[in-house]
């Protein structure tokens, strides 16, 4: 099952455990348990505090349980947790058996303060890069909490239950029986979703805290590295953020980062989240600004946050990228994670044998396309122009797949639905203004990018297309306010890029600081 190369890493990763564990398999006579059973096997063969045992008796078969001898298993695999989730199932092994998981304090005291019972099961696909990041946060608040536990469910092995349960996104988390939430999710994200007020109380207020000398809002690329390079020069940094990563967490594969061949959106995310809690940056996570008010005669700039608490600082580092760009028509919000989707690599799996229309005919929708063609009935693909934006090698790609048809000056008009999912979408032929109505089951957006500025409207100079002007430097029309990354009216909105950009906005930040009067 396990190849030579991985099972030495895993051998290495296993001599960590530091509490014998056992692995218990509810199994049957369908392939896919002769194939877990083998998987279980070879983990156990690679070290002495690893055993298996076979007599589960679990509601699905193939699964098994990760616990300790003699106390109750907390973590559930239905399935077998290769591709995406193998890491998942590698943190699990190490984190049942004592190996500490890598969050704060603060996390750990809010899932230990969970005083109830919680029962959930998160529905993955394998080829799903956002998944591991659910998957692994519920595992590891399984492993610290007693009252926690956690199922993990492949909904290719179990199309029967997802059907049932009429999931058409993934991740999608259950929690007691009810729907808790569908997409992902990070740790601090889930458990804001459970906190009760009076279970754990945050005694720090953001607006107690000193102004900053520079303040980072963002935390993808151009953000981490803003802020890596502010904590170099010595001087106090902070950065708020609801997640790390930013888009790069919904990228599957990059291989244009210099001097990195290969990596995933999610691995690189979660890397620039360790490069900068290395360093003395005070990190906010889980907050948003809804407001930025200049500083007066020189004075500090303050940030509005959407709980109402206020953020001040000599300096300000705007790097909010962007989000996918949405249809904006009647049933896009009602059906969306019931059949209207905006990742083909997390979703397309749940429409394996159906049929879904892309929309969008630049590169990532003729990309969504050929990978959705793969795994559909049929794919329709719409393109409002009157000719596709993709690349030539694409639109040849296009071309030659039978079971794609694309459809030009097209314009989306609105997508219906019955029994609570996804039936048909509606489109106008721009030419002619006639109706059309395609029957089908699934509608991938790929219609590009919005900056994530609303809320600078009228404080900043923006563009037409609501992007950040700036200048050279990353400064802004406000004076101390800096701005990098894909909000910005900087070319080309690649990683590389809004890393450099980050860079260099951070440093403009400190050479205006320094040329300022002292305070």
């Amino acid at each position: 099952m396990l190849d030579t190369t991985i099972k030495e890493q895993l051998r290495t990763y296993l001599e960590r455990l530091v509490t014998p564990i056992e692995l218990i398999a509810t199994l049957n006579d369908q392939p896919q348990s002769v194939e877990l059973e083998q998987l279980l096997h070879d983990i156990a063969s690679l070290s002495d505090k690893v055993s298996v045992r076979t007599d589960g008796d679990d509601e699905r078969a193939p699964s098994f349980w990760v616990g300790r001898p003699g106390e109750p298993a907390r973590i559930c695999f239905a399935g077998i947790p290769t591709g995406h989730e193998f890491t998942s199932l590698v943190l699990a092994l190490l984190q049942t058996g004592g190996h500490p998981p890598r969050i704060t304090e603060m996390q750990t005291q809010q899932i230990r303060s969970l005083n109830r019972n919680l029962n959930f099961v998160t529905y993955v696909s394998l080829s799903c890069h956002n998944c591991p990041d659910v998957v692994q946060a519920l595992n590891t608040m399984a492993v610290l909490n007693p009252g926690i536990r956690h199922t993990m469910v492949d909904g290719a092995i179990y199309p029967q239950e997802v059907d049932r349960l009429q999931i058409m996104a993934v991740p999608s988390v259950w929690l007691n029986g009810e729907r808790f939430s569908d997409g992902r999710m990070s740790l601090d994200e889930l458990l804001a979703g459970l906190i009760k007020d009076d279970e754990v109380q945050n005694t720090e207020q953001l607006s107690d805290k000193a102004p900053f000398d520079v303040l980072v809002v963002g935390g993808g690329p151009a953000g981490a590295a803003a802020a890596v390079y502010a904590a170099r020069k010595g001087i106090r940094t902070g950065l708020l953020a609801e997640r790390f990563g930013g888009q790069v967490m919904d990228t599957l594969d990059i291989e244009n980062l210099i001097s990195i061949l290969h990596t995933e959106g999610p691995r690189l995310g979660r890397a620039f989240e360790e490069h900068v809690r290395s360093y003395e940056v005070d990190i906010m996570s889980m907050h948003r600004a809804k407001a930025l008010v200049p500083g007066q005669n020189g004075g500090p700039h303050t940030l509005e946050l959407d709980h109402g608490q206020k953020l001040s600082a000599r300096t300000i580092i705007l790097a909010t990228g962007a989000r996918w760009r949405e249809l904006n028509v009647p049933g896009e919000q009602e059906f969306r994670g019931r059949g209207v989707a905006y990742c083909p690599h997390c979703d397309g799996p749940l429409f394996k044998g159906k049929r879904v229309a892309v929309i969008g005919g630049g590169n990532s929708g003729a990309e969504a396309a050929i990978d959705l063609a793969g795994l559909v009935a049929h794919v329709t693909l719409l393109e409002f122009a009157d000719t596709l934006r993709a690349d030539a090698v694409l639109q040849n790609k296009l071309h030659s797949l039978p079971n794609v048809t694309m459809i030009t000056s097209a314009q989306t008009t609105e997508v219906f639905g019955d029994n609570n999912r996804v039936s048909a979408l509606g489109y106008k032929d721009r030419n002619t203004s006639q109706l059309h109505r395609l029957e089908l089951e699934g509608v991938f957006v790929q219609i590009g990018l919005l900056p994530n500025t609303d809320w600078l409207k009228g404080i900043l100079q923006l563009s037409r297309f609501g992007e950040i002007e700036i200048d050279a430097h990353g400064a802004t029309s406000l004076p101390g306010v800096f701005a990098a990354g894909d909000c910005t009216t900087v070319p080309y909105k690649q990683i590389v890029i809004a890393i450099g950009e980050g860079a260099k906005a951070s440093l403009a930040a400190f050479d205006y600081l320094i040329r300022q009067s002292p305070a």
